[in-house]
């Protein structure tokens, strides 16, 4: 016999750090941001530096449901 869902009993905790990471667009698609942004970056180019600004859909059908795990209220 199924256990009977329990509804709207328990809030879950948010994990700070994929909420910090991850986002989601209008569209419902999850994006990131590129990592390598915090030093270390003298020597790279003007380009490279503004093309890490850019955020990333996620593809990966594993770790958008981890994410949405981690973060349900995102």
């Amino acid at each position: 016999m199924p256990r009977k869902l329990k509804v709207g009993k328990y809030k879950i905790k948010t994990h700070k750090a994929t909420s910090k990471r991850f986002r989601l667009t209008g569209a419902g698609k999850l994006v990131r941001t590129k990592g390598g942004k915090s030093h270390f970056r003298r020597r790279t180019s003007p380009r490279t530096k503004a093309l890490l600004s850019e955020m990333i859909e996620v593809k990966g059908k594993n770790i958008i449901q981890r994410v949405k795990r981690l973060a349900p209220y995102l």
